[in-house]
């Protein structure tokens, strides 16, 4: 288990949205990014593995644990990209892969973090950005697990590997 200490430069988030392999391959590209890891959070076993989660009974998401720099990359401008790349609207579920472990969850770490996740699924919801209500689910971190070495930089290791996420520049958030 890891849990999210830095330094004053660094800020860390916490995200889920369907398989973590997509959401580490594009999230770590961004600009201000300086490490990411996939794990396991929002469950009730600890120390969780991979077959605790994979069958959804553990509660747990795949998730991508984010460090950042907030002086290159605002919590606000990474949470935009997280609903550009994956799907917000769909329970549970995200491209093929079904279940609450694929669920949509924005793991918070401070008040800032709930408030700024809040206010912009709402402007998001808003501006009808998605086709259907969001149903990502905003709450309080809780141990996160980093997921087994063989998951880490998947799609560094295998290129051509499965991945559902990719960035929708047209639902972006308007800004007036």
């Amino acid at each position: 288990m890891t849990t999210p200490s830095s330094p004053s430069n660094e800020e860390t988030a916490i995200l889920a949205g369907g398989c973590f392999w997509g959401m580490q391959d594009l999230i770590r590209k961004l600009p201000g990014v300086l490490d990411t890891c996939v794990g396991y959070t929002g469950g009730v076993v600890e120390n969780a593995t991979y077959d605790d989660v994979k069958t959804g009974a553990s509660g747990h998401a795949e998730a991508i644990k984010i460090i950042f720099d907030p002086a290159q990359i605002s919590y606000a401008t990474l949470l935009e990209f997280f609903f550009q790349i994956h799907d917000p609207t769909t329970l549970n579920r995200q491209g093929n892969d079904i279940g609450s472990q694929y669920r949509s969850a924005i793991f918070t770490l401070s008040d800032d973090q709930a408030e700024t996740a809040h206010d912009l699924i709402a402007a998001l919801n808003n501006q009808k950005i998605w086709p259907g209500e969001i149903v990502t689910q905003v709450k309080p971190a809780e141990p996160f697990y980093d997921a087994e070495e063989g998951h880490q930089d998947y799609l560094e290791k295998f290129p051509n590997g499965y991945t559902c996420h990719f960035v929708r520049p047209e639902w972006a958030l308007q800004r007036s």
